[in-house]
């Protein structure tokens, strides 16, 4: 789900409709995926609570799952109501070599002492509120999750033209050269 205006970080400097295609060329090929450009439609900045607070209405009956990096994790006490967050969905934690647990703040580990779930069969039993920390060792995982790297590491090798074709798809690194973006 790309974002208008990111409150956590600079305002992206490529358009909103590049990156909306950028997510919806990464989710080809990917039936569990799609993009969602609700927040593009925002003016001023677009706050996780808000679109779940607009998801769960649309979607009632269903349960949400926020997929996070433990990089976001780090910070997640800092964001807009986020003591409201979990009313609304599940974490699901991309945990990533080298980033440690214990660099959580207290907040965050006390968050993480009350909602922490030890298996995706636990979220299950409620609608909201779980925190699921995904193990470096899920089938497949080295296919999707072992790459040390955010999102914010991947654009500063684009701008620093660092080779990081491995790190995306080909659909997405030729849309990249093709519009000339991060230069």
């Amino acid at each position: 789900m790309p974002t208008n205006i990111p409150p956590h970080k600079e305002s992206p400097n490529i358009k909103s409709e590049h990156r909306a295609a950028m997510v919806h060329l990464a989710c080809e090929g990917e039936p569990i995926f799609t993009c969602d450009e609700r927040e593009l439609t925002r003016d001023g900045f677009s706050f996780t609570l808000e679109t779940l607070k607009e998801l769960s209405q649309c979607y009632p009956n269903a349960s949400l799952y926020f997929i996070m990096g433990l990089d976001s994790l780090l910070t997640f006490t800092t964001w807009h109501q986020y003591q409201d967050i979990l009313s609304h969905c599940h974490l699901v934690v991309n945990t990533r070599p080298n980033y440690a647990l214990h660099n959580l703040n207290a907040e965050t580990q006390s968050l993480l002492n009350k909602h922490q779930v030890s298996d995706i069969n636990s979220l299950n039993e409620q609608k909201s509120g779980g925190i699921l920390l995904l193990p470096n060792n899920l089938p497949n995982y080295d296919k999707y999750l072992d790459i040390d790297l955010s999102s914010s590491e991947v654009r500063q090798r684009l701008i620093n033209k660092q080779p990081c074709q491995h790190l995306l798809s080909p659909k997405v690194w030729e849309f990249i050269n093709k519009n000339k973006l991060y230069r």
